[in-house]
């Protein structure tokens, strides 16, 4: 059985590039995969505060340009000690893996790895290209060198084409997508999508398991585009090259693989030593060994291998044919016999041979119809009738059968149809969100995210937009350090939140219009009540009441449960994964939002008061696509009034104090987000107000809504 290194990159932190929020921890999850489930000898990380490496002097880890050539020199470049060579590292029986989570750029025709320090404008001399780190593995003397590229995550500074066009020699490239695509990072998995997929593809056992390079890439080419599709990121379709060809039979993984799994590198094998290539051949039954540890097929080819090598002929002797004393065969009868046996296991293994090269031409065509299909609905989905002839002629000419295909079609088809929710599509539309410090100055701006939303056609040309807010844990509440927080923000606990939809901005006066016009519920609605006129700008003096029967007429009308948003629905989705005080970081300014800009509420300088309501969406959104979650108008939650979490429920949904009927409720609300009236402290995301459900008339002027659709307990 052969040793198995690694070696683990991945950067967060870059001097010169946007930095990276998860590939340091892609980089440890491999590292502690490649330890403690694979058992490999040796494995090297390199992250922004990885340890330095036990030897004498210890050798520092992190992922500068330098160090990183350092340590590929010394350990791999070739060592002359007194005038001799000495000899590799590993043998060609050993594996060496690579993986790399961070930046990529493509220059000259060829792909670089950006390290810590690289510099866009010098990527020659400041960062490592691939070529550099292949030709330096190769020289490890490891007969199987796996790249995994992780490295098309830039978002600025790539130009042109990115990372993925070149073939590397003698190795084996997986890259996390095509070249002209992103490698996404999912924040509710804290994990590049492509490495997630790739960890948990790795861990199959079984029938299942994807212990081949040619079964780990399908296995990836599937399940990265699923993953993508369900957290609503775009196209990511990853793909790799094998170099020579052969190696896609090769065995990664020797404690997961089964017997089936070495019958393709026999084939290979055999392949080899026909054509004479003795080294090669040897090197693929060892490797057939290493799976099969008793296969006689094996361990004769390998004898007979040796004695190729060392020219050993068989020396005949012609025997007179004299019948032995016991009354057996004859010699001569005997070697005949032999020779017989010998011709009859020739043929056997010819014909075997041949099923084999027939097996394999049928899935290298069965994979072929799976790529023009993928190719062909990226184009255009549903199939227009000429591309599906198109496909036809092609599964005719592979001689692929009904059955066949519809195997291949059905899970892409199923991935593709999923982007409806509801009945309705499902958009996509990329965001940039910022994050500000305590004086209110952007630091970071995110351009890679992106959400999904299905839209509730009004009538009029008037829509209200359902952004998708995917389910997850979050702290509820403030801790008790946050500036102005109060007593009824505590304890803070944990809620996991189911997912739902919400409405991408508050309730507009246009949209309140076309749904009061609806037929009566249970309570009437005045059409135009706002004081600030607007059909872009929030509908406000609200009440509660009046709230809760817009649901009711919209849910009537949709054949949908339309309702207004938990508590904790509504901070989980303010919050978008943040613990600031304020999704936008540690304070806010009246650049991103409308309240009284006299006050403040860190170390930002005073704003404008603008005195009213502005149109929604005025400015940039959370992380979830959402709008106007801070400022504006005061939005109602759907639960009674509590002073206290004290024995509040966990599990996302509105907290009552007797009966579900809402049109029977009385006492106290909340209201959440602050308005355009207040100071900031009363817009932070932990913020409760609390008020009475009165009638219209004693509303003020900012008091609004937002919905939400989701599955659950349905409100009457």
């Amino acid at each position: 059985m052969g040793k198995n290194w690694a070696i683990a990159i991945g950067i967060n932190q870059y001097n010169n590039l946007q930095d990276l929020n998860y590939a340091k921890r892609d980089a440890e999850a491999m590292a502690i995969w490649f330890k403690q489930e694979a058992k490999f000898e040796q494995v090297f990380l390199f992250t922004d505060d990885s340890p330095p490496i036990p030897t004498y002097p210890p050798i520092p880890t992190q992922p500068t340009v330098g160090l990183l050539r350092g340590f590929l020199h010394r350990q791999f470049d070739e060592i002359i000690i007194d005038g001799e060579i000495q000899p590799p590292l590993l043998k060609p029986e050993d594996n060496l893996w690579f993986f790399f989570a961070g930046h990529g750029n493509r220059y000259k025709d060829k792909d670089y790895l950006m390290l810590s320090d690289s510099v866009v404008g010098d990527i020659e001399y400041t960062a490592i290209s691939v070529d550099y780190v292949t030709q330096r593995l190769r020289r490890s003397g490891a007969g199987n060198v796996v790249l995994f590229l992780d490295a098309c995550r830039d978002e600025s500074s790539r130009s042109g084409l990115g990372i993925g066009e070149q073939r590397h020699q003698g190795v084996i490239t997986f890259y996390s997508c095509t070249a002209n695509q992103k490698s996404w990072e999912i924040d509710e998995l804290q994990h590049g999508s492509f490495t997630h997929s790739l960890l948990a593809a790795l861990q199959l056992q079984g029938e299942a398991n994807c212990a081949t390079v040619e079964r780990l890439a399908q296995n990836l080419s599937y399940q990265v585009p699923r993953l993508n599709t369900h957290y609503g990121k775009k196209a990511q379709n990853p793909y790799w090259q094998a170099d020579p060809p052969y190696k896609m039979y090769f065995i990664l993984l020797e404690q997961t693989a089964t017997f089936k799994d070495v019958e393709p590198l026999k084939y290979q094998a055999s392949q080899a030593e026909n054509r004479g290539d003795l080294s090669l051949a040897k090197q693929l039954w060892v490797r057939v060994l290493a799976v099969s540890r008793g296969d006689w097929e094996a361990i004769e080819a390998i004898e007979r291998i040796a004695c190729k090598r060392g020219n050993f002929e068989s020396i005949i002797t012609t025997v007179e044919p004299v019948t032995s004393s016991s009354g057996g065969r004859s010699a001569s009868a005997e070697l005949l016999a032999q020779k017989q046996e010998k011709e009859r296991i020739k043929q056997q293994q010819e014909a075997e041979n041949r099923r084999q090269q027939k097996q394999e031409e049928h899935r290298q065509n069965l994979s072929c119809y799976q790529q023009a299909l993928s190719e062909a609905i990226e184009r255009e989905f549903p199939l227009s009738t000429a591309s599906r002839m198109k496909l036809i002629s092609l599964q005719q000419s592979l001689q692929l059968t009904n059955e066949e295909v519809v195997e291949i079609e059905q899970p892409i088809f199923e991935q593709k149809r999923a982007s409806k929710v509801m009945g309705l599509p499902l958009w996509t539309v990329d965001l940039e969100t910022v994050t500000v410090n305590e004086k209110g100055q952007v630091i970071k701006r995110y351009s890679n995210k992106q959400a999904q939303f299905f839209k509730e056609d009004l009538g009029n040309d008037i829509n209200l937009e359902m952004v998708s807010i995917p389910g997850g844990s979050f702290k509820m509440g403030s801790p008790s350090g946050e500036k102005g927080r109060s007593s009824d923000e505590s304890p803070q606990h944990d809620v996991n939140v189911p997912a739902f939809f919400m409405g991408k901005y508050p309730v507009t006066q246009a949209q309140w219009k076309r749904v009061a016009a609806l037929p009566k519920v249970n309570r009437d609605l005045e059409i135009e009540p706002s004081r600030f006129k607007g059909d872009r700008r929030p509908v406000e003096r609200v009440s509660w009441y009046d709230a809760v029967e817009f649901c009711s007429r919209l849910s009537k009308h949709t054949d949908k449960e339309y309702r207004l948003p938990s508590e904790a629905e509504w901070e989980y989705a303010c919050r978008a994964g943040t613990e600031t005080p304020f999704h936008f970081g540690e304070t806010i300014t009246t650049e991103l939002a409308n309240y009284n800009g006299d006050y403040t509420y860190a170390s930002e300088p005073k704003g404008k008061y603008r005195g009213e309501t502005i149109e929604v969406g005025s400015f940039p959104p959370n992380g979830f696509g959402l709008y106007d979650m801070h400022g504006n108008v005061w939005e109602w939650c759907l639960d009674d009034w509590h002073d206290s979490y004290e024995g509040a429920p966990t599990d996302g949904s509105a907290w009552f104090d007797n009966n579900d009927n809402l049109y029977q409720k009385q006492g106290r609300a909340v209201l959440r987000g602050g308005s355009w009236a207040p100071d900031p402290i009363y817009c932070r995301s932990a913020f409760r107000l609390i008020y009475s459900r009165a009638v219209r008339v004693v509303i003020n002027y900012s008091f609004c809504f937002r919905v939400v659709c989701a599955a659950g307990r349905t409100f009457r």
